[in-house]
């Protein structure tokens, strides 16, 4: 039996108790001073509120202030917050963390530094603590398509386990591996952590299929708009090749479930594809962020991020200027409130370059119940 201990109860986070439970660990969900209302309710009722499920016999719920006994003699560390908490919760840890603890994230980003360098969110999360302690512990991430709900009442999920060290990703696989989640692990770290960022910006946009047709008044025709739609999934595709060259990923971890899983599962439904339909409706993305109040848009700041960072990444010359249309225009469209006119005849230009025939890291089928 393993003791984990997650900061952060929203509903991916806390749908990870299901396979551990399962696998009959010991959990401790510690909420942020945002989730007392999440934590009071499962320690009152046991059910999680967002999910409508009531959660395991194993979780043991905590708030913030009892965070130092929730961690203690913890085995494994889970960040289960979002991109926005990311600094936050490194910095709950730099207090939290012992020596030799493994430490597991789930959120999904970037950062951009003013000259448009990308840092991946979990160095993000690690350089909250302090550098002797950071070494002293194990840093790795889940990326892969996963719907929280699905998971938590236990749908075949098929997800990837990712770390710069081959060895941790080994046991960690083990701990949460069961019929139903099933665990691929790769040593890919920037390049699966890049891909979960931008498939939240492609999703968005993969959403103004449905708001154009709409607008066309053609919802409930015959024809859809899956032409449309298939041609922006394809060119996110693409673009989240062009990005492993960029950032040392390798080429082919967008071609399985870190990219194009995640870019499908993610343009499925959600928020992210909401707010694209509002989009492709006609408003702007200010007035289709004010319809949408209170809700958290991963996508549009992955967006605004990454999108931000490709101007001095250009002016530098690390990228093309006819790289990333598709990129480049989402952000015209979320960070600078600019009408939709999609550059279609600036997409695939090149196709085919550069790309990999093979796997230049370790990924491999994990095989163990």
């Amino acid at each position: 039996m393993t003791t984990v201990s997650i900061i952060g109860s929203g509903i991916m986070a806390t749908a990870l108790t299901w396979p551990l439970a399962h696998n009959g660990h010991e959990i401790r969900l510690v909420g942020t001073h945002l989730d007392r209302e999440i934590i009071d309710s499962i320690k009152s009722t046991g059910v999680h509120p967002n999910l409508d499920l009531k959660v395991p016999d194993a979780v043991t719920p905590y708030q913030l202030e009892d965070a130092p006994a929730a961690f203690e003699g913890a085995e494994l560390v889970m960040s289960g917050v979002n991109s926005f908490g990311v600094e936050w919760a490194g910095q709950q840890l730099a207090g939290l963390l012992r020596p030799g603890q493994k430490v597991l994230a789930i959120a999904k980003g970037m950062v951009a530094a003013d000259n448009g360098d990308l840092s991946i969110l979990p160095d993000v999360l690690a350089a909250q603590v302090p550098e002797d302690l950071r070494n002293s512990v194990t840093w790795s991430a889940i990326a892969g398509p996963s719907i929280a709900g699905e998971l938590a009442v236990e749908r075949h999920t098929c997800v990837v386990f990712t770390s710069r060290t081959g060895e941790v990703l080994d046991e960690l696989a083990a701990t949460f591996r069961t019929p139903y989640y099933h665990i691929w692990t790769s040593t890919d770290f920037v390049g699966v952590e890049v891909c979960a960022a931008m498939k939240n910006c492609y999703a968005l946009g993969i959403g103004f299929a449905e708001g154009v047709l709409n607008a066309l008044g053609g919802r409930e025709g015959r024809y859809r708009n899956y032409n449309f739609a298939a041609a922006l999934f394809a060119q996110g595709a693409r673009e989240m090749f062009d990005m492993m060259g960029i950032l040392g990923g390798d080429t082919m971890t967008p071609s399985w479930l870190p990219g194009v899983g995640d870019e499908w599962v993610t343009a499925a439904g959600g928020r992210n594809v909401k707010v694209g339909g509002l989009i492709g409706e006609g408003m702007r993305f200010s007035e289709a962020k004010a319809s949408m109040p209170g809700v958290t848009l991963e996508g549009a700041a992955a967006i605004e991020v990454i999108g931000r960072a490709l101007s001095p990444l250009t002016d530098r010359g690390v990228i093309g200027k006819g790289q990333f249309p598709l990129l480049r225009h989402l952000y015209e469209v979320i960070g600078l409130d600019q009408p939709l006119d999609l550059p279609w005849d600036q997409f695939f230009d090149g196709v085919g370059a550069g790309l990999s025939s093979g796997f230049a890291n370790e990924i491999r089928r994990e095989t163990g119940d």
